[in-house]
């Protein structure tokens, strides 16, 4: 089954492969080829053959530990530089946000929402100029701006945070209930939103 390009990154062969990429690239870290599945929400096959594909151009490399293969990127490829840029981005803001709002207590729950959220989801419309991002919880205000700020230093494009309480979040209004009937795309916990 053919897929199709990512709306926000059409250089891409898939929107699988750009998940793939971001988290490997933009994590710089080694990975387990399951993780790797798991964190960019992709079937193993299909994980697996992205892998050999990138790991054929020189964009990825792979070591074993036992059983367990490690892909990262590759510090020889000339290509990975460049891809950290587009990637950054094009997909970085929601890997970027979960690294950052990791580390901040009180998130219940994080997710993207509007334009950026809708073209991640493949819905068709203008770029996007900016990333809005609801941040559920009692986290401290000046934590989340201060993760929103450097998140958006690094994706280049203006990154909004609204912060509800739980309770405020249930409420009924014009602007939730548009949120709730638009696409997201879970940080933390976010897919249980309603």
């Amino acid at each position: 089954m053919r897929t199709e390009a990512p709306l926000l990154a059409p250089i891409f062969r898939s929107e699988g492969q750009a998940r793939l990429l971001s988290v490997v690239i933009l994590s710089d870290e080694e990975v387990s080829l399951t993780e790797l599945a798991s964190r960019a929400n992709l079937a193993y096959p299909t994980a697996h053959r992205e892998v050999a594909r990138l790991l054929d151009a020189g964009i990825l490399t792979q070591r074993h530990a036992g059983r367990t293969r490690l892909i990262r990127a590759s510090t020889a490829s000339p290509l990975v530089p460049p891809l950290r840029e587009i990637l950054l981005i094009a997909t970085g803001p929601a890997a970027l946000l979960a690294e950052e709002f990791a580390r901040i207590d009180g998130i219940e729950a994080a997710f993207l929402y509007g334009s950026f959220a809708a073209r991640m989801r493949g819905i068709e419309g203008t770029a996007p100029n900016d990333v809005d991002v609801m941040v559920i919880g009692s986290p401290e205000p000046d934590s989340v701006y201060g993760a929103c700020d450097r998140v958006e230093e690094l994706v280049h494009r203006p990154v909004n945070p609204t912060i509800l309480s739980p309770e405020e979040a249930q409420e009924d209004s014009g602007f939730l209930d548009q949120v709730r009937n638009s696409p997201i795309v879970p940080i933390i916990g976010g897919e249980q939103w309603p």
